[in-house]
């Protein structure tokens, strides 16, 4: 049940990066970054004795959902970088 919980706090990251407009491109990418951060971020958070992978708790989602919206946020950053240097757009 955590890593249910780790998933789609990752998956509600997506949509509301997806909301925003700025340097929106490829929704596969930023898909897989959340998701993959979100896991991650579950996994440290069972390290830190936040539940862990079969038991929910509410610390271990804030914790997997706010990094993978960070992770959402770095990814725009770099695409915008890449496309303010004169890269593919």
């Amino acid at each position: 049940m955590g890593i249910a919980l780790w998933l789609s706090c990752g998956i509600v990251a997506f949509l509301i990066a997806r909301l925003v407009p700025f340097a929106r491109r490829n929704p596969w990418v930023e898909l897989a970054i959340t998701l993959l951060a979100a896991l991650a971020l579950g996994i440290f958070a069972t390290a830190l004795d936040f539940a862990g992978w079969n038991e929910l708790d509410w610390r271990a989602g804030l914790f997997a959902f706010f990094g993978s919206f960070a992770a959402a946020g770095a990814v725009r950053a770099v695409q915008s970088l890449a496309t303010s240097n004169g890269g593919p757009s």
